[in-house]
């Protein structure tokens, strides 16, 4: 699931492997271009998720704020969207595997569209994209 920033150009690509009890994050990973900030929360979050063996309903209650915190909120005060675009994407990406299993076990296709939320940034095709600037 990629995920962009437009307001910079950074970009977050969250590959995501469910565990067989639909629950839990069998494998993540991440690649991805930006700034330090952007890469090191990603890089954190990840880590989190792994060490602590995460539900994936365990990173979807996760706060924006608190991750901000945990990065140090007056290192990132001035770039709250780069610190938070690796939580984001996740959760994108959680959303959609959710959904499509939901799909799935209904004998539905996924109709495209990209999710978006409140926060600006951009998830889904096409997000790379938005999130250069030329």
């Amino acid at each position: 699931m990629p995920g962009g920033n437009p307001g910079c150009g950074d970009v977050v690509t969250i590959y995501l492997k469910g565990a067989n009890d639909q629950e839990h994050i069998d494998e993540v990973s991440y690649e991805g271009e930006g700034c330090t900030i952007s890469m090191a929360a990603s890089s954190m979050l990840l880590e989190q998720v792994v060490e602590n063996n995460l539900t994936m309903d365990d990173v979807l209650a996760l706060d924006y704020n608190e991750m901000i915190d945990q990065l140090g909120r007056q290192i990132v005060a001035s770039r709250p969207r780069c610190a938070t675009l690796g939580l984001g994407t996740l959760k994108a990406a959680i959303r959609r595997y959710q959904q499509d299993k939901r799909l799935a076990a209904a004998g539905v296709s996924r109709t495209e569209g990209p999710p978006t939320d409140e926060s600006g940034l951009v998830f889904g095709e096409g997000a790379a994209e938005a999130a250069h600037i030329d």
